[in-house]
């Protein structure tokens, strides 16, 4: 990882020592479940490497893959080859919010708990290479159904969610899907994972301090987003120390539940929906120990692969967009050139 620099978090240093790998200390530590987890399996680069990867991936290197296909196709090939991941972190197409212009995507199911579903499924397909004391975190926001037709107003704001006629724009089921109804799709979404054997941790909150605003009159201006973290396992690899809260003891405590990052706006490359590094920080750094493998399924820019690389770890990126495949590539490089 090269030379580790100091960080700020609430106004005082963190030094290398506490962003340090836990398991260095372990040695002296009871033979406890809660103490093994801090000392997780990392996959070998033979099989990070594997030709069975490197002849399907549209990039690859020994620190990053990309692959560019329908998310479980990809995972199916992971299997496969063997690959295990210790973090898999993403932020899935909304329900409604965007046409990606390709088929397989995921987002424009004609109701609502088909998505839930779709996402639910994908993600236990997740289940088999994700590390037994890995962790999953997935940034979802919600919808509002408005039952109104196709948008007709020229509306510039929001010109890019509103592409024709959405799911949302239909007249609905008189259920869930009532006009003005904000659809709970985030946590329709966890109970959906819990169902299947997940266990949630925390439903944190991303708090936008510059969010888009909202054309309405008869509500609150919407200005958060989840971010749901699941684990496979009571006992699991967290190590609070790089992002969490120093008191004046000397003590770290854990990070809050609430992240204030701005949103990043305007297009990059034509992806209208981008991930901050900001939001991708704590789960990553918190989640994947020395040399692990972060796993992003539905990676658009590759902000998770860049922050990945950035920090030392490996990373793989799955999407089913070629163009945003180029963009993770453009985006990787320039890491190398420095110019990010």
């Amino acid at each position: 990882m090269g030379k580790m620099a100091l960080r700020v978090v609430a106004g005082k240093d963190i030094s290398p020592q506490l962003q340090a790998n836990p398991s260095r200390s372990l040695a002296s530590k009871p033979k406890t479940k809660a103490n093994a987890a801090m000392a997780p399996n990392i996959v070998d680069d033979d099989i990070f490497l594997s030709p069975v990867l490197q002849r399907k991936a549209y990039y690859a290197d020994e620190r990053t893959i990309i692959l560019n296909m329908d998310v479980s196709e990809a995972l199916q090939l992971m299997k496969n080859a063997g690959m295990m991941v210790n973090c898999i972190v993403t932020s899935p197409p909304f329900y409604g919010q965007r046409d990606y212009e390709v088929d397989g995507q995921i987002g424009l199911e004609e109701h609502p708990s088909f998505f839930i579903e779709k996402l639910a499924q994908t993600f236990d397909a997740c289940r088999p290479i994700l590390a037994a004391n890995g962790s999953l975190w997935v940034n979802i926001g919600d919808t509002y159904w408005s039952g109104k037709g196709e948008h007709k107003s020229g509306e510039s704001k929001q010109g890019a969610r509103r592409f024709g006629l959405r799911p949302q724009d239909k007249k609905g089921d008189g259920k869930w899907c009532v006009p003005k109804q904000l659809l709970l799709i985030p946590h329709r979404f966890a109970i959906a994972m819990q169902d299947q054997g997940w266990t949630v941790r925390n439903d944190n909150v991303w708090l936008k301090p510059n969010p888009i605003p909202d054309q309405v009159r008869d509500r609150c201006s919407t200005s958060h987003e989840y971010v749901f973290h699941f684990v496979k396992d009571r006992w699991y690899y967290f190590n609070k120390e790089p992002v969490g809260r120093p008191t004046d003891t000397g003590s770290v405590l854990p990070p809050l539940d609430t992240w204030e990052v701005p949103t990043v706006r305007g297009l990059h490359h034509g992806h209208k929906a981008r991930f901050s590094e900001e939001l991708v920080r704590i789960p990553i750094l918190a989640t994947t120990p020395t040399r692990g493998v972060v796993l992003d399924p539905f990676a658009g820019s590759g902000t998770s692969l860049v922050f990945a690389r950035k920090n030392g770890f490996r990373s793989i990126g799955i999407d089913i967009k070629k163009d945003f495949c180029k963009m993770m590539v453009k985006n990787i490089e320039k890491i190398g050139s420095g110019a990010v």
